[in-house]
């Protein structure tokens, strides 16, 4: 099987180093460029497997290559680099079409964790596991060690937007977006319900949840039991 590739955009110099070293010692194919012009123009030309980009480049910034990776039809991860924090500058990124985010300084060891659970993932699944738990999308039915879970039809495309983007950071507008669609009367406290009475259903304690993590001032992340095992890498 051949190496996974990596693009990474970043103008800061010893960063950029230390990531590809990094990458690169784990086995990845790595490629990178110092500014957002030509880490657009090698995206386009070659798309990597996974796209790491820092948001604030010279010449054209990370959310444009952002914009332009999802306008040409790119589906690869990208996960954003920012030395923000700001609500407001990753809810920018994420609606643009960015996966996941890392707020400088970060651990690389969570950084790779989060890049290996990413490329591992397949996008055509029928089913999908986490814990003791499987959640079929044929059938439309989760179960738990072979026993059927109830789920109303809301709770069952809220946990099926949530596992086919395990990793991601989501925002509760996409979320809004893809579960609720066009219902007319519906606030980002309907996600933060829904949420509620879906974590009640498969967290062991909802007041610490293992699946369902809150990203503050954001929105949700679904978390599996898979990647967390794998946050020490």
């Amino acid at each position: 099987m051949s190496a996974k590739s990596i693009l990474i955009i970043e103008d800061d110099p010893a960063l950029l180093r230390g990531l590809k070293d990094n990458f690169e010692s784990q086995g990845f194919r790595v490629s990178t460029a110092n500014d957002g012009q030509k880490g657009l123009d090698a995206l386009l030309k070659e798309p990597p497997n996974l796209l790491l980009l820092d948001l604030m480049l010279p010449k054209v910034n990370g959310y444009e290559v952002c914009r332009m990776a999802r306008s040409r039809q790119l589906d690869m991860p990208i996960i954003m680099l920012t030395a923000k924090g700001q609500e407001e500058d990753i809810i920018r990124g994420l609606e643009l079409g960015a996966d996941d985010y890392v707020t400088k300084p970060f651990s690389i060891r969570e950084l790779l964790a989060r890049v290996k659970a990413f490329l591992r993932r397949q996008t055509a699944d029928t089913a999908y596991e986490f814990g003791d738990f499987r959640l079929d999308l044929v059938s439309h039915k989760l179960f738990r060690m072979n026993k059927e879970v109830e789920l109303t039809a809301k709770e069952f495309r809220l946990l099926e937007y949530f596992v086919k983007r395990a990793g991601r950071a989501l925002t509760r507008d996409s979320i809004l977006d893809a579960v609720w669609g066009d219902e007319v009367i519906v606030t980002d406290r309907s996600v933060d319900r829904c949420v509620t009475t879906l974590r009640g259903k498969i967290e062991s304690d909802s007041r610490h949840p293992e699946f369902i993590q809150t990203i503050r001032d954001i929105g949700y992340r679904f978390e599996t039991h898979d990647e967390k095992s794998n946050t020490n890498l």
